[in-house]
């Protein structure tokens, strides 16, 4: 038996408003931009709502009815989930509708979408117990297992997940990770004792979340048929591990582009094989015993050729910036100043840090695509006007900065 474990992702930043040095001091609402303005943070979660969540919810729903062997996991950041309940009821909804089906597993992560793991233990455990939290609120779960903001992960990451009682997690499956192997096996953690974990095969989840519209690619268009056949043709392999954003569907690739019409008929055409089926992450843990450790003394994630963390941290100004946000966290969490925090909170969303990337070519382009900024210098810009005015608030209340 061979299996597809689909994973996918939802989440919105709280998009900083057009803020500039003149404000700080003055303005201490960061996030939410008149309504008719491209910066608004309610009319971004309306467009994606309409043209992503809401249909790509209600395909799921058709499937999980029409193919019994049929199910998916998800993660959704806390980010988006404020969002919806303030601005789209009705996706919040069809998203309970979704996960009611009792077919679709969710996953934990830090609920502001954060790189808090890496500059601060205390206040990474706080985030994940609050997404934990959210989630047993909105839809009944539990989380089982971990999926770390933008796939970042290393040996120090699962040992704390194993520590934390998450029976799995999961990872990029980059070829410098693997070395000899593939990402179609489950495996275990290195330094662990009982978690384990699966690796997304990043090339067959890119031909579907990048590629799939790319009419000068070799193999557009692509069709279920063919994408299943490929699986098939795949000898060594136990499970297929796509994991992909769920804006893929209608928003980064839109419905012109046919990308719900191959949502709809990957089913019927994987499950034509007797032999094949779906799989949630914790039944390919439960089911797969894991053939081989991996090691990762280096943290891999999901972004540009590197893989590393440098699409966030890998010039001077991304560093000095989130060092700068994480060096409040005492005088910030210290004032019990419930708004305040979670503005602090919001400000760790790796996606700022992410516009603040200034790499060139391919890389550079998939950065440009996902940033609200004209360039990367504009992002530091805004963000910093924002730190001093946390900073400001701060002095205020009495903290010695």
């Amino acid at each position: 038996m061979r299996s597809i474990v689909l994973y996918l992702h939802v989440h919105q930043p709280y998009r900083i408003k057009h803020y500039t040095i003149y404000e700080s001091g003055v303005d201490h609402n960061y996030f939410n931009a008149n309504y008719d303005s491209n910066e608004s943070n309610e009319k971004i979660i309306h467009k994606i709502a309409e043209k992503s969540y809401i249909p790509t919810n209600n395909k799921l729903i058709d499937l999980l009815n029409r193919y019994p062997n049929f199910k998916l996991s998800l993660s959704i950041t806390g980010t988006v989930l404020t969002q919806l309940e303030q601005w789209s009821p009705e996706a919040l909804q069809s998203f309970r509708d979704l996960i009611s089906t009792g077919r679709v597993e969710i996953l934990g992560e830090t609920y502001h979408h954060s790189l808090a793991f890496f500059y601060s233990l205390k206040e990474f455990e706080s985030q994940v117990k609050m997404h934990k939290d959210k989630i047993q609120e909105l839809f009944g779960q539990t989380p089982q297992v971990f999926r770390n903001t933008e796939l970042a992960y290393n040996n120090d990451l699962a040992y704390w997940a194993d520590q934390a009682g998450y029976k799995g997690i999961l990872a990029e499956g980059w070829d410098k990770l693997l070395g000899w192997r593939n990402a179609n096996y489950v495996y275990r953690p290195a330094y662990t004792n009982n978690i384990r974990l699966l690796l997304k095969n990043y090339s067959l989840s890119d031909d579907i979340a990048f590629r799939f519209g790319d009419q000068n690619w070799k193999e557009w268009p692509l069709t279920a048929n063919k994408f299943s056949n490929w699986l098939n043709e795949t000898t060594d392999a136990q499970v297929f591990n796509l994991f992909m954003d769920y804006e893929t569907f209608g928003e980064h690739q839109w419905q012109e582009s046919g990308i719900f019409n191959f949502l709809d008929d990957l089913p019927n055409q994987w499950l034509k094989n007797d032999n094949n089926n779906f799989l949630t992450v914790s039944e390919a843990i439960d089911s797969l015993e894991p053939v081989d450790y991996i090691d990762a003394p280096n943290t891999v994630t999901w972004a540009d050729t590197e893989r590393d963390l440098s699409a966030w941290l890998g010039n001077p100004m991304q560093q000095q910036a989130i060092q700068a946000i994480y060096d409040l966290e005492k005088i910030v969490l210290d004032t019990n100043d419930l708004t305040l925090i979670e503005d602090w909170r919001r400000l760790q969303t790796s996606d700022h840090f992410y516009y603040m990337c200034t790499k060139w070519f391919n890389d550079g382009d998939i950065h440009a695509y996902f940033s609200p900024y004209e360039t990367p210098y504009e992002a530091v810009i805004n963000y910093m006007n924002v730190w001093h005015d946390l900073q400001f608030r701060l002095t205020e209340k009495g903290a010695d900065i």
